[in-house]
């Protein structure tokens, strides 16, 4: 019998989150070509391990289901990447990586963490709010769109010291 969440939803199977490696290279791949019309490369994922950047992939059953990448430099964190499955989207699963991704940042003593989201993504943009990001600006023609160019909205959040 499953257990389900105050709105019905079921809830996530147990996860656990750890460091990616360069094998899990082709997993990550495959979550974000069925994520995003216009995904990175494995070459891109590759770059960011090659280059330290903090990486870290969720699993559930053993399978990675979402993952996410930033860059940390002079106090100020980036989130390059964060991605679910969209098989398993809308179970808490955004929401775990989002906080192990702050907590990881105000580890490694970031004052703020800066992220760039899709107008369109409301979804995302709905999980930034409710975790303390504010809009901040916006970049225009950022992300490529399928009918040319889409602006980026841009959010921050200043982060606590670590306790």
């Amino acid at each position: 019998m499953s257990a389900l969440a105050a709105d019905s939803r079921p809830l996530a199977a147990p996860t656990a989150l750890r460091p990616m490696r360069e094998e899990d290279l082709d997993a990550v791949h495959a979550v974000e070509v069925r994520s995003y019309e216009f995904p990175w490369s494995v070459g891109i994922f590759r770059d960011c391990l090659r280059a330290d950047y903090p990486a870290w992939v969720l699993l559930q059953d053993g399978r990675i289901v979402g993952y996410f990448l930033m860059s940390i430099a002079a106090g100020e964190a980036h989130v390059l990447n964060v991605c679910v499955d969209p098989g398993v989207q809308g179970r808490g699963l955004g929401r775990h990586l989002l906080r192990a991704l702050l907590h990881i940042a105000r580890g490694r003593h970031a004052e703020r963490v800066f992220l760039e989201v899709r107008p369109s993504n409301g979804g995302a943009i709905a999980l930034y709010y409710s975790e303390g990001f504010n809009e901040i600006g916006r970049r225009p023609r950022y992300y490529p769109a399928r009918d040319g160019r889409e602006d980026a909205l841009v959010m921050a959040i200043e982060l606590l010291p670590p306790e």
